[in-house]
């Protein structure tokens, strides 16, 4: 029998304080959600993101 493999699926990156999807990525599924501090282009500044499927 052939093993189910588990698909890549596309996340975005939602800004915390402002709520603007700034970044995708594709991710495997499972295991905890992202909380990043990236780049938020309309705050100019590195704010906390966090994982959300749309």
């Amino acid at each position: 029998m052939a093993k189910s493999k588990k698909k890549a699926e596309v996340v975005f990156l939602v800004c915390e304080e402002t709520g603007d999807y700034n970044y995708s990525l594709r991710r495997k599924p499972g295991g905890e959600k992202l909380r990043l501090k990236k780049y938020s282009r309309r705050l100019r500044r590195h704010t906390l993101h966090v994982e959300k499927k749309k």
